[in-house]
């Protein structure tokens, strides 16, 4: 928690009034029992009502100043509180968006957005109700001892048998619910995760018919949450009446013993009247710290959470901040490996090539076998675990990533489209990019022409995630996207799956011929995606076991060979073997 108290630098003042306030609050509600008994005595015990009266208006005067105390700290602890939490917000957002790709896979999306939204929440409840109860509360439990004590010194004994029991029930709880929270906060993790990928794959669910299973599974998610919660309220469920029960047989006593001290003259019935009301406010501010400490276990078991993503570092940072735009090998691997964290073997083994300025290399290779994996090291998502990697003759470690990215126009595997315009889309890349630069990429990436019988062409808005768009529009799109600027790089991670042969010809002749200072890096299931690259890898279980040109690999490489003669028939497999 004390790493995040940071982000309340800007609201000291907040900070400090709004206890003050309640502090204020708290001296004007232990002045009125002092109030109540002079009435009994001096004026009902002397029955004066012009003595009642006034101190009667006190009384409504203490209360409208304490109103106005309590309004005032409210408003402090609300805009602290918000804005504290809005800072927070922004920081752990902009925290994420720092993260390498292997901290993003080690916490989990789900994860990620439920501390980002439903933890950031809690720690910011819990700020609130710190300024608001944090002062208040234990200042009218020594208060309300102190002016007892004032009253009547071996009365106020009883206090202190009392407060001791009420303090262990809190314990006891605290003790209990602490782990629980956190439990239920990764049970709120998984339904987070089910509803995010169940939202997303709403179509292949019904193309299944898996509706029922999903829901059931969705269902059990959510009792886990409840038997947590339950489980918690169970446990929670004891403050309270364990806490009355002990006041109430605490005032019992108080009034059970200044009964006998009012006969032996020692006491006044009003006195006994105000050290009742101090006995309650003390056990009530006892029961709502009690409560508040609930929050606060809340709070920081939020905390922890939210802390824990802070401690993850941030992708580490190159100090080249400009790469060399003249040398000849723009990509160079020399005996590459690289393993996921959570794996137990190498994802790729001892990969050496080298690609020059405006070739193109095709990288192909059964499911699974590292050709991803692959791609995803050009642009230093992962870092090597072995071997080195050189961009335009530098180590791409040394490189700053975002300066390197800046050269690379990358084309996920799945094509990812963001609400808004396509004009909007295409601009991420390049913020700056002229209308003339973006229509030259659709046509490039074979768009153009559908974009072009739209209604509003460039303008025209994509939903969410492109569901108003077919499979091979988002592809060309997405494509397009990363040709904006015209980048060094362009890795196309199976990007044209979608396409048709006509439409993938098509593009591979204009990239050729549009960009033909541009090194293209394919992944592609397709050996006729990857006829007229300069060089191919042939990727195996994470090794490449064959690499040269399309001609070469049919002669010399079993894997590809399988590959292609699968992908044609027989005798034309055989003509161009």
């Amino acid at each position: 928690m004390k790493d995040l108290l940071k982000y309340l630098k800007n609201y000291k003042k907040e900070l400090v009034l709004g206890p003050f306030f309640k502090l204020l609050e708290a001296i004007f509600e232990l002045i009125v029992p002092v109030v109540m008994a002079k009435i009994i005595d001096n004026g009902i015990g002397r029955n004066d009502s012009a003595y009642i009266f006034k101190m009667s208006g006190l009384i409504v005067v203490l209360g409208v100043c304490g109103l106005a105390f309590a309004l005032t700290c409210q408003y402090l602890a609300a805009k602290c509180a918000y804005g504290f939490g809005t800072e927070l917000r922004a920081a752990l957002y902009k925290h994420i968006n720092s993260l390498s790709y292997s901290s993003i896979d080690r916490i989990g999306t789900a994860s990620l957005v439920n501390r980002l939204t439903n933890d950031t929440n809690t720690v910011q409840n819990g700020v609130n109700m710190f300024i608001r109860l944090a002062v208040r509360a234990p200042f009218l439990v020594i208060g309300a001892a102190v002016m007892a004590v004032t009253i009547d010194l071996k009365l106020s004994l009883v206090f202190f048998v009392v407060a001791p029991l009420i303090s262990l029930v809190i314990f006891f709880i605290m003790r209990k619910t602490v782990t629980m929270y956190k439990k239920t906060q990764k049970c709120l993790d998984r339904a987070s995760m089910l509803t995010r990928e169940n939202l997303e794959g709403a179509r292949v669910i019904r193309a299944f018919s898996r509706q029922q299973e999903e829901i059931d599974e969705f269902k059990e998610a959510v009792n886990d949450i409840s038997d947590c919660s339950v489980a918690v309220g169970k446990i929670s469920a004891i403050l309270n009446p364990v806490a009355f029960m002990v006041m109430n047989l605490g005032i019992v006593a108080v009034i059970w013993f200044g009964g006998g001290r009012i006969d032996c003259g020692k006491l006044t019935q009003g006195e006994l009247t105000a050290f009742t009301n101090y006995m309650t406010q003390i056990l009530l501010a006892l029961v709502v710290l009690a409560n508040l400490i609930v929050i606060f276990t809340k709070a920081f078991a939020s905390a922890n959470r939210i802390s824990e993503i802070f401690a993850l570092p941030p992708e580490e940072k190159g100090e080249i901040t400009a790469i060399n735009e003249n040398s000849n090998n723009i990509i160079e691997f020399r005996n590459v490996s690289f393993a996921y964290e959570t794996a137990g073997d190498y994802s790729i083994k001892n990969i050496s090539f080298s690609v020059k300025r405006g070739q193109m290399l095709g990288i192909i290779g059964g499911t699974g076998c590292g050709k991803s994996t692959l791609a995803n090291l050009i642009p230093c998502f992962y870092r090597a675990t072995e071997g080195k990697i050189d961009i335009a003759g530098s180590d791409v470690n040394d490189i700053e990533p975002d300066e390197l990215r800046k050269h690379i126009g990358t084309v996920p595997q799945r094509a990812v489209l963001f609400t808004g315009t396509i004009r909007d889309n295409m601009k991420w890349r390049k913020a700056d990019a002229t209308d003339d630069e973006i229509i030259a990429a659709l046509k490039t990436a074979q768009a153009w022409e559908f974009v072009q019988r739209t209604s509003d062409g460039l303008d025209t808005v994509i939903s969410q995630g492109g569901k108003n768009l077919s499979g091979g529009q988002k592809q060309r799109i997405s494509i397009a996207r990363a040709l904006v600027g015209r980048p060094d790089i362009v890795i196309l991670d199976d990007s044209t799956s979608a396409l048709d042969y006509k439409t993938d010809l098509a593009f591979r002749k204009a990239l050729s011929n549009d960009l033909p200072n541009t090194t293209v890096v394919m992944i592609s299931q397709r050996t006729t995606s990857l006829r007229d690259a300069d060089k191919i890898i042939v990727m195996d279980d994470g090794e490449a076991v064959g690499i040269g040109k399309h001609e070469e690999l049919v002669n010399n490489c079993e894997v590809y060979r399988e590959i292609y003669c699968s992908q044609m028939n027989q005798k034309e497999g055989e003509k161009n073997a």
